[in-house]
C-alpha cells in the first residue's frame, strides 16, 4: 500500500507545483489561463490564499509532490462567508490513482473546521469534442458528491475554440438561522495538520 502525505503547501513549494499546472496552461483548456504565472506569482498566489483558505499540497512515499488543491473566496461581500471555491490539480501522468479524492477530502475537512458550508467549483466544458479538454472535471466532481448549478455559455475562448463554464456546488454542512462565523485558515491548522 502506498504511503502518501498531505501537508499545507508553502511558498517553496511554488516550483513544484508550477511544474504540475504548467501542462495544464500550455496544453489543456482546463484552466482558462493563456500564459504560466511566474515562479514569484505562484509563491504569492500561495501566500494570500493562505491568509484565509486553505492551500494543500499530496506528497508520495518519496516525497515528490503529486497534486495540489485549495479554496479562494467565492464572492467578497459578508454573506457569502460561508461559501468558497474550490480548485484542484493532479500531475497529469498520476490521474486514477485517487489523489484528487484524498486531495478533496482533506480540503473539505480544512474547510468544514472554518464553518464553511458550501463548496463550489467553477469548471470549464466542452460542448464538442475537443482535444484540449475532455470534461473529466465535471466527472470527476460528480462522483464526488457536487451538483450542477448551472452553465455559462461561450464564455471562455482558448486554442481558437469557445468553452462552456459551468458551476457546481456541494453542501458540507448544515445551514441554520444562527451560523458559526467563518474561521480564517491560520486559525485552524495547527489542529488539522500533524
Amino acid at each position: 500500500m502506498e504511503t502518501i502525505r498531505i501537508r499545507e503547501a508553502k511558498p517553496q513549494d511554488a516550483e513544484a507545483l508550477l511544474a504540475i499546472y504548467r501542462p495544464y496552461v500550455l496544453e489543456t483548456a482546463i484552466t482558462f489561463e493563456y500564459e504560466v504565472p511566474t515562479l514569484e506569482e505562484f509563491e504569492d498566489r500561495i501566500r494570500k490564499t493562505k491568509e484565509r483558505y486553505p492551500y494543500i499540497v499530496l506528497e508520495d512515499e518519496s516525497g515528490e509532490i503529486c497534486g495540489y488543491a485549495y479554496a479562494s473566496c467565492f464572492k467578497a461581500r459578508a454573506a457569502y462567508q460561508w461559501s468558497v471555491e474550490t480548485s484542484i490539480y493532479v500531475r497529469r501522468d498520476l490521474h486514477g490513482k485517487g489523489y484528487g479524492r484524498k486531495l478533496y477530502e482533506k480540503l473539505e475537512e480544512c474547510l468544514k473546521a472554518q464553518n464553511v458550508l458550501n463548496v463550489n467549483a467553477c469548471i470549464a466544458y466542452a460542448k464538442k469534442d475537443s482535444d484540449h479538454l475532455d470534461n473529466s472535471s465535471h466527472d470527476f466532481h460528480a462522483h464526488l458528491g457536487y451538483s450542477m448549478v448551472g452553465t455559462f455559455h461561450d464564455s471562455g475562448y482558448k486554442f481558437e475554440q469557445w468553452y462552456d463554464m459551468i458551476w457546481m456546488e456541494k453542501m458540507i454542512g448544515t445551514h441554520k438561522k444562527k451560523n458559526a462565523p467563518f474561521i480564517p485558515f491560520p486559525e485552524v491548522a495547527d489542529r488539522l495538520f500533524e
